[in-house]
């Protein structure tokens, strides 16, 4: 019997995106996750099904083993370490930046200049405190879940850390992208185990993958 194969996605761009890359390896996802009420998705393939997992989970998944590959984030991978992880390709797709962004009216150079501590909010505390370690600024850094954007607008934080794609969200609440720390985008992740024990499974998928990148 041919050993199953579970692919941990995020729903959204990760997982819109994602479609073609599967579909080059000849697996289609049956249901629409934005109309199922269903967690684990089957596909064309008997033997492959997609487990959908909150965008942080996936690398925690895939490390355990509750899942044998997914598709993170950069960024996501920085946070959860990676540790467990084979990281075969970047997968170009999902492509945004984390960024600094404070209130249109702060003025966050002369912040920064004067090494005043700021108070930072973000999801990505390691990314944030190795990025203002860098620079030599002290931070205090509040973590959030969600709507980054309130925090300089409530004065909760001086500046925020956070994805951006189009800016729109920012320049909508009156917040200005002061700095780019990274560009961003998804890589395949593979459990190191499931590497070994279904190889044969999997590295048809994985050049699949890395024949359909750009």
């Amino acid at each position: 019997m041919t050993a199953s194969i579970t692919l941990a996605l995020s729903k959204g761009r990760i997982f819109d995106e994602t479609l073609p890359l599967l579909a080059a390896a000849g697996i289609q996802v049956l249901e629409d996750p934005e109309k199922s009420r269903k967690l684990i998705l089957p596909t064309s393939q008997a033997d492959v099904r997609v487990v959908l997992v909150r965008a942080t989970d996936v690398p925690t998944y895939v490390q355990y083993g509750g899942a044998d590959l997914g598709v993170a984030g950069k960024d996501s991978l920085i946070e959860h370490g990676g540790q467990g992880l084979f990281r075969p390709l970047d997968l170009q797709i999902a492509q945004c930046r984390v960024s600094v962004a404070v209130r249109a009216d702060y003025d966050y150079q002369q912040a920064v200049r004067q090494g005043a501590r700021l108070t930072v909010a973000t999801k990505y505390t390691s990314i944030a405190r190795d990025f203002f370690a860098s620079k030599g600024v002290h931070v205090d850094l509040i973590k959030l879940y969600g709507s980054m954007e309130l925090a300089p607008l409530t004065g909760l934080a001086d500046a925020i850390v956070d994805l951006v794609s189009t800016g729109n969200t920012l320049k909508a609440n009156h917040l200005v992208e002061v700095e780019r720390i990274m560009d961003i985008s998804s890589h395949l992740v593979v459990n190191q185990a499931a590497l070994k024990l279904k190889q044969a499974r999997l590295k048809p998928i994985i050049e699949a993958f890395a024949g359909a990148i750009g």
